[in-house]
């Protein structure tokens, strides 16, 4: 229990770090929003013209910063290797909401178009004709997709003591129609497959001809300042905060999505989240449907004191009625985890800032629930530097119980439903569970169109008892004397990604864990690696 406090300890101060930041670097935190006269709740304001309708049709959640944020160039040059090709010397960043970038985490329904509603508008596509189609005077279309490809050898896979090589491919397509402002549809489809794989495919690797995305949308009435309050019910991705808890999970091959209901409403200070939810299981050889066992509330609210600063304040809870928790001796039963959490994330001028304390209560089988985790991190840009280098430093903790399957409190975090694989390692053996991570980023371009990332990880088990979770929480080793210690070892990433143009984007990366002590005396051949490179084509 000496050591369980230890874990509280370092949990306080890292929140007590996190309001430490957030009032000194932003007084402007506690400010309110201007109050304006308007139409309140369920009252039906006057009709606006079109043309200025149209501003504001669709409602899009623009996509929030992750950790160790990768920031862009901007200004003069060449942004894509077509760019280089055409001698095509732009003024700045172009406005295309895909990003330049393999990975796209942000979902397609909330990429924004509608800087092609305006007629001088310089920027112009040959896939422009699938968006923002206005059908009479009331109804609006949009369309897209994607395909991708990727290639991945990988030694010693999940600790395995096997090696895999496989293809993975992608292709998603969508329809986005919405009647002015108060109605939107919004339907994807998605079919993922695994090929050449020697070992089983991964659950998220495979998922046959699926509605990923497929829900109405109403709009209520609207809040004070004019935003409107939004109403999304049926299958749906969630993206909230850092996504160290809630992501469509977009390094997998089948995305993460979710069956359920959302109310919303953005503003300019404020933005309001309330949901409830249930995972969608993907299911090789059958349709995809909703896990009933499993119901995923919360509450999620956003400041926005300034551009470029959030404070997030959050309150999560998980129900999991099936069996799937071993408490004290074993004793088999079910879950439910309250997650409570705030997160802080600003720049001010190069340096750059993120804290996040979260504290967990609950129910684990017969057990009391009691777990915490924090990342304090910090970046800095030298945009005087050739290359204009980026280096970030960070520690994510997540606690772990002392004697698994004894006494009466359970205390290894629960990481619910994370994008682990942007955090904590490409080789994907590590999860947001009984862990302690000091890890680094370095980000460099050689030009505008070419990423290049370097990233760093020691990983230590935070109770030597306890297991090694993997990124999907799967438990993958464990010492039940504590003999092997806590060193998991230290892991490199790198890759770097190629823009060919606003559609097409290369990755091609190198990983591997130097397994430490604990990995080699509990089985581990050898060290694990991966070598992957992936495709996309966007339209």
């Amino acid at each position: 229990m000496v050591g369980l406090g230890f874990q509280y300890q370092r949990i306080l101060l890292a929140w007590l770090a996190f309001f430490s930041f957030s009032l000194l670097g932003s007084p402007e935190v506690l400010a309110e929003e201007d109050e304006k006269p308007t139409a309140v709740l369920g009252e039906i304001p006057p009709p606006a013209p079109l043309h200025e309708l149209w501003k504001k049709v669709p409602v899009y959640q623009p996509m929030p910063p992750a950790g160790m944020t990768m920031i862009f160039p901007k200004g003069e040059g060449y942004y894509s290797l077509r760019d280089v090709l055409q001698d095509r010397n732009r003024k700045s960043r172009p406005k295309y909401p895909y990003p330049t970038f393999s990975l796209r985490a942000a979902p397609f329904f909330d990429a924004d178009w509608r800087y092609l509603d305006n007629p001088t508008a310089e920027e112009h596509d040959y896939c422009d004709f699938f968006k923002r189609i206005h059908i009479h005077d009331d109804w609006l279309f949009t369309t897209g997709g994607e395909f991708r490809w990727r290639f991945e050898n990988q030694v010693n896979r999940f600790l395995t003591n096997k090696d895999d090589n496989f293809n993975l491919f992608r292709q998603d397509v969508y329809g986005d129609i919405a009647y002015q402002d108060w109605f939107r549809f919004y339907i994807e489809f998605l079919d993922a497959e695994s090929i050449h794989q020697n070992l089983p495919p991964s659950v998220f690797d495979y998922s046959q001809a699926e509605f990923l995305d497929l829900f109405v949308e109403f709009k209520l009435g609207e809040r004070p300042g004019g935003n409107p309050v939004q109403f999304r019910a049926g299958r749906q991705e969630l993206l909230y905060g850092s996504q160290r808890l809630i992501s469509p999970l977009e390094w997998a091959n089948a995305r993460r999505t979710f069956q359920g209901v959302k109310l919303f409403t953005q503003g300019e200070k404020w933005n309001f989240d309330l949901f409830w939810v249930q995972p969608v299981v993907p299911q090789l050889g059958s349709a995809n449907s909703q896990d009933n066992g499993q119901n995923f509330t919360g509450l999620w609210l956003t400041h926005k004191p300034k551009p470029g600063t959030f404070l997030d304040f959050y309150a999560l809870n998980l129900d999991q009625a099936n069996r799937v928790a071993l408490g004290e001796d074993r004793r088999p039963g079910t879950f439910n985890v309250t997650t409570l959490g705030s997160r802080f994330y600003g720049r001010e001028q190069d340096w750059l800032y993120d804290v996040e304390p979260i504290l967990q209560v609950g129910r684990w089988s017969d057990q009391t629930l009691i777990t915490g985790a924090f990342t304090i991190s910090g970046g800095y840009i030298f945009e005087k530097l050739p290359l204009k280098p980026q280096l970030w430093l960070a520690e994510d903790f997540a606690s772990g119980t002392p004697y698994p399957f004894k006494g009466n409190q359970f205390s290894t975090f629960q990481q619910l439903f994370p994008f682990g694989h942007y955090y904590f390692g490409a080789i994907d053996i590590v999860g947001r569970q009984n862990i302690n991570d000091l890890n680094g980023q370095l980000v460099v371009f050689p030009c505008n169109w070419i990423s290049s990332t370097l990233q760093f990880h020691h990983f230590n088990l935070v109770c030597s008892r306890d297991f090694l979770y993997s990124a999907g929480g799967k438990p993958l080793r464990r010492d039940p004397s504590g003999n092997a210690g806590s060193d998991v070892g230290n892991e490199l990433d790198f890759y770097v990604n190629f823009t060919l143009s606003p559609h097409q984007n290369i990755l091609v990366g190198y990983s591997k864990l130097f397994q430490g002590r604990f990995l080699q005396e509990t089985g581990s051949l050898q060290s694990p690696e991966a070598t992957y490179m992936q495709y996309g084509f966007r339209w």
